[in-house]
């Protein structure tokens, strides 16, 4: 909760021709400006609202249908579209009807039936009312809207009921001026501009920034017409405050100047956090989750470190299971005799190639070149032989080598 929000007392700001005391008067803060502020809620609740002053447009019901236009069917190379009857004209054989066509009916036409208007819930309105008017009361949130409040005195700003009763626009400025808040209405004025893009042409030529916005509780207030006619200040009866003036744009932080008797009206309008509204039936301001948002620090308070478990030291991660069949050492531990066996068993494979080394090398013995002779001519002969025996002239022969008797 800001500094500013959770002052009890509030001074009442005092204009020129009030009585002069030896203290100023102080008011005590509303409960409704310690309310949560959500600025989801106030953004879903503008943007509804907002919605409910359109008016239904549509374009003409026969826009694009005002001609005879028949396709001409296939055969003629053109598209089957319908196309506009006659000659002697550009117009003659132009397409007609469809919405890529020119002078066509538009894709979906509007219509006045469209769901122009929203319904919200009323809870939900309230709470978007509350939340504008709780950050209207931290300075950082006014500030970062864009209001101008270096010389105003304090937030929430309250001033005597004698604002109410000024009849005249140079005294509304000059009672501007007294509590520091003309500076924002000078932005205001000095921000009318040309609107950039088609606004211009719609009836909406000229934007401005929003300046302050004045909350009265007397109804019938002569303030009304006084302060209407000065650039970005907006006038407002505390019994209807709007959320489109609150929060413009569905932005949280208007700069907002009560006067006193709105001030005081606000609790019995808004009730508190246990006493219902007295104009709202039944209804509580919405509880915060957290009174205190710092939670770093409750966390870290000596309240709650007491009755909390220590920080664990010792971290225990879980280990990377290994492959015991891939990694030696996993192997080891599973099985220690593991390693008497793997170099048994290379030995012996080493025991086995030597063995097969030495077989291969006795029987690759070299051979001297007599017996080398000998093994060739042996070789000859045992083919003359292979080919004499086949020879098929002799059938005796033949049948001896075959080995058949006859």
């Amino acid at each position: 909760m800001a500094a500013a929000a959770a002052r009890p007392l509030v001074t009442v700001q005092p204009l020129d021709g009030d009585m002069a005391t030896d203290s100023q008067p102080t008011v005590p803060l509303p409960d409704v400006m310690k309310a949560a502020i959500r600025p989801d809620i106030v953004t879903f609740v503008h943007d509804n609202v907002s919605k409910n002053s359109r008016q239904p447009y549509a374009v003409s019901r026969r826009a694009g249908h005002q001609t005879s236009a028949e396709s001409w069917g296939t055969g003629r190379a053109v598209s089957r579209i319908p196309r506009v009857p006659g000659g002697g004209t550009h117009r003659a054989g132009q397409g007609a009807f469809g919405n890529m066509c020119r002078g066509g009916r538009m894709f979906a036409p509007t219509k006045i039936w469209r769901r122009w208007h929203r319904k919200i819930n009323v809870n939900q309105k309230r709470y978007a009312v509350v939340s504008a008017i709780a950050a209207s009361a931290v300075p950082s949130l006014v500030v970062a809207r864009g209001h101008r409040i270096d010389t105003v005195p304090e937030l929430p700003l309250v001033v005597s009921d004698a604002a109410e009763a000024v009849e005249k626009t140079k005294e509304a400025i000059n009672v501007l001026r007294s509590i520091g808040a003309y500076a924002d209405a000078e932005k205001a004025k000095d921000s009318h501009a040309i609107r950039p893009g088609k606004g211009k042409m719609r009836n909406r030529q000229y934007i401005s920034r929003k300046g302050p916005l004045i909350v009265y509780g007397t109804e019938g207030a002569k303030a009304v017409k006084a302060f209407r006619n000065i650039p970005g200040v907006e006038v407002a009866n505390v019994e209807r405050l709007n959320l489109l003036k609150l929060a413009p744009g569905g932005h949280l932080g208007r700069f907002v100047i009560w006067t006193k008797s709105a001030f005081e009206k606000l609790d019995s309008i808004y009730g508190s956090f246990e006493k219902p509204s007295e104009k709202k039936k039944g209804y509580l301001l919405p509880r915060a989750k957290m009174v205190n948002a710092d939670l770093a620090r409750i966390i870290n308070s000596d309240e709650v470190q007491c009755v909390v478990r220590p920080i664990k030291e010792e971290v225990k991660r879980a280990t990377l299971k290994k492959n015991p069949l891939k990694n030696l050492n996993v192997m080891l531990r599973l099985n220690p005799y593991a390693k008497a066996a793997k170099r048994m068993a290379l030995l012996a494979e080493a025991q086995r190639v030597k063995a097969k080394k030495e077989k291969l090398d006795q029987k690759r013995k070299t051979v001297s070149k007599e017996e080398a002779s000998a093994i060739r001519a042996a070789g000859k002969a045992w083919y003359q032989t292979m080919v004499s025996d086949s020879d098929y002239t002799e059938f005796d022969n033949f049948s001896k080598w075959l080995g058949v008797s006859q």
